[in-house]
């Protein structure tokens, strides 16, 4: 049995929290809203976030930031990201040195351009910073449907420890030591969905989600391999996997949003009417300024980029992206 630490007792947290739970790990979940923690502990279940999933009794709930990182064997970092460096930096006084410390949030700072790991690994210097992700979504892991995820990490040793604390007949887990191309791909993917749900909202069909899709994956392959990412990452479950649940999933927070700002509704009016974190917000900006920097095209996300925060309509950005230059698929490609 390990002891675990969830930091953030939002929708992922809690689902993560079951997992750990399930395999027999004692489970400690921290929150920094006490209204929050108080309907955990009398209810044993997220009404807002995670609403049918009961929580097992073993789970501890606390306000306390010590008592949820202090002597754990892993943390497991579930804010969302707008909010990874102010927590990281509140624990870093109560971490061990070499804390595996797992990132669950998916997202890119804007100021700084960094990943979620490099954040932690900044604020906690002897953190062995990790991540887990893939195609998943809160809802359906704590309802035990069948999901497969990627811990990726520097060392062989700490992605099999995650792969061995997280793995049971419902949750596979996969390792890779690929951190930065599984980081992109799950920030960048949620761009994308931001997309393929204004193109719902819309009205359009499975034929313009699938070439959102498709051409969003080359435009986050492209990036991340220039970046220094392993392309096989994005052909994977953090890449395309991740990408294919997030456009299309009722679940998705950010497919929701897009689908909102397709039917007319401003960035912010979609915001409040989710009522959750929407990362792809928070990572749009970013993403273009790596586009920049790296000098890679991604019409896509600068597209994005124009409805949410240039109020740009987003019927006239499809019209663009439709209405480019001619071009071949792929350039690599020649002729015979």
């Amino acid at each position: 049995m390990a002891k675990s630490g969830i930091i953030g007792a939002g929708s992922w947290g809690c689902a993560l929290a079951s997992v750990l739970d399930r395999n027999g790990h004692q489970v400690t979940i921290w929150s920094v809203m006490d209204e929050e923690i108080a309907m955990l502990k009398e209810k044993h279940e997220h009404t807002d976030k995670l609403p049918g999933v009961i929580l097992s009794n073993r789970i501890t709930f606390t306000t306390d930031l010590k008592e949820a990182v202090e002597g754990m064997d892993f943390l497991v970092l579930a804010v969302p990201s707008a909010f990874t460096r102010s927590t990281a930096n509140k624990m870093a006084s109560f971490v061990k040195p070499n804390q595996i410390i797992i990132s669950v949030a998916k997202g890119i700072e804007e100021n700084t351009l960094m990943t979620l790991t490099e954040i932690i690994e900044e604020e906690i210097k002897e953190a062995d910073a990790a991540v887990l992700c893939g195609p998943s979504h809160a809802e359906e892991v704590g309802r035990e449907l069948p999901t497969t995820l990627v811990a990726g990490a520097k060392s062989k040793q700490t992605a099999e420890y995650i792969q061995s604390v997280f793995m049971n007949e419902v949750f596979r887990v996969y390792t890779s030591p690929d951190v930065l191309g599984m980081e992109l791909g799950g920030a960048l993917k949620n761009v994308i969905a931001l997309a393929a749900g204004m193109a719902d909202g819309l009205g359009y069909g499975d034929n313009t989600k699938a070439a959102l899709i498709t051409r969003g994956i080359a435009e986050i392959a492209r990036l991340a391999v220039c970046m220094g990412a392993n392309p096989e990452t994005l052909n994977g479950l953090t890449g395309i996997g991740d990408l294919i649940v997030t456009c299309a999933s009722r679940h998705s927070r950010n497919r929701k949003a897009g689908m909102l700002m397709g039917r007319g509704l401003t960035m912010q009016q979609a915001m409040d009417e989710v009522k959750m974190v929407v990362e792809g917000v928070y990572s749009a900006k970013a993403a273009i300024a790596l586009g920049k920097k790296y000098q890679v095209s991604m019409p896509i996300i600068e597209q994005v980029n124009q409805v949410l925060f240039e109020d740009k309509p987003a019927k006239d950005a499809v019209t663009e992206l439709m209405l480019r230059d001619k071009r071949s698929e792929y350039t690599t490609l020649e002729w015979g």
